[in-house]
């Protein structure tokens, strides 16, 4: 056996997956597209919808009450997939934050999208900022279930502007919801390892292979000038969608991906042999997503 150095921790890869698995590129209103999509197709959604700026936009603003009220009406109440009936969240959580109201319109339908598009051992991935976390977990309690919560992970980096005014908000936070409590997917005997932070304390074995990544993820963001950047503002890097789809899918399974914008999940789930469905209407997104797979297939809806 090779010596270890206990004090260096290489990273771990897992074994090459046998040919790249087919990329779609659907331009197309992401909900719509959604609509014509079978249910049950995928074993993995994830979802990176842009996060609430305050802009104004264009969607009508529908009022709620708390159920149980003297004046609750049927018609204030929607019905869960899970059979629950909960009155629409947004008008519940707008008592605390009215400036939630047109953003909480926009992402409720899309959860239940996601919700009906996954596969009964599939996984949801939800990726917000600070700002919104707390509501969109409210929300998918109630597309869900609580007892479908699975993680709240927390990717931390360490790039740009820091505030001397109050703590840097350095994180990302990334909601993880199942269809079935205990019957999901997850390969942690997949998932790329991590250095231990004490390698010291364990075995030779256990420091050359390195750690189950814990619900902290630090990964550096895009680097401007890696070999990953593709120009796109929002882009993701690559280790954070690989550990996602390393863990909660499998070669041969459907990942999908509404707000595709440069299609890293689409990159990342191909080299690993999953086949990819991406979605965006932005025609920029679009043109570099071809650019980055050029094998992929590309329409309209």
């Amino acid at each position: 056996m090779t010596d270890v150095d206990p004090g260096v921790a290489p990273r771990w890869v897992p074994e090459p997956v046998e040919g790249p698995g087919s990329v779609e590129i659907i331009q197309g209103d992401n909900l719509a597209v959604a609509a014509t999509l079978p249910a049950a197709s995928f074993t993995l959604v994830y979802l990176d919808p842009p996060f609430n700026t305050g802009r104004a936009q264009e969607r009508q603003v529908i009022t709620a009450r708390r159920s149980g009220g003297p004046e609750a009406d049927e018609r204030e109440v929607r019905y869960g997939f899970h059979g629950h009936a909960y009155e629409r969240v947004r008008g519940m959580l707008r008592q605390y934050d009215d400036r939630f109201d047109d953003y909480g319109d926009f992402l409720m339908p899309r959860l239940e999208e996601a919700w009906r598009l996954l596969a009964d051992d599939g996984t949801l991935y939800l990726h917000l900022d600070y700002r919104e976390a707390h509501y969109a977990k409210v929300m998918l309690d109630a597309v869900f279930g609580r007892d479908c919560f699975l993680n709240e992970l927390i990717w931390a980096y360490d790039y740009g502007a820091k505030s001397r005014r109050r703590w840097p908000t350095k994180h990302d936070t990334i909601l993880v919801y199942v269809k079935t409590p205990g019957g999901h997917v997850f390969n942690a005997d997949e998932v790329d390892r991590e250095p231990y932070m004490a390698p010291g304390l364990v075995t030779p074995e256990k420091a050359a292979r390195g750690k189950l990544p814990t619900d902290v993820w630090w990964h550096t963001i895009v680097p401007t000038t890696g070999r990953e950047k593709t120009g796109y503002p929002t882009q993701k890097p690559e280790g954070v969608l690989r550990r996602i789809v390393q863990a909660s899918s499998r070669p041969g399974d459907g990942v999908l991906d509404l707000f595709a914008g440069s299609g890293t999940t689409g990159a990342v789930a191909s080299a690993l042999g999953r086949d990819a469905v991406l979605v965006d209407h932005n025609p920029e997104a679009i043109r570099i997503m071809r650019d980055r797979m050029p094998d992929a297939s590309v329409r309209s809806v």
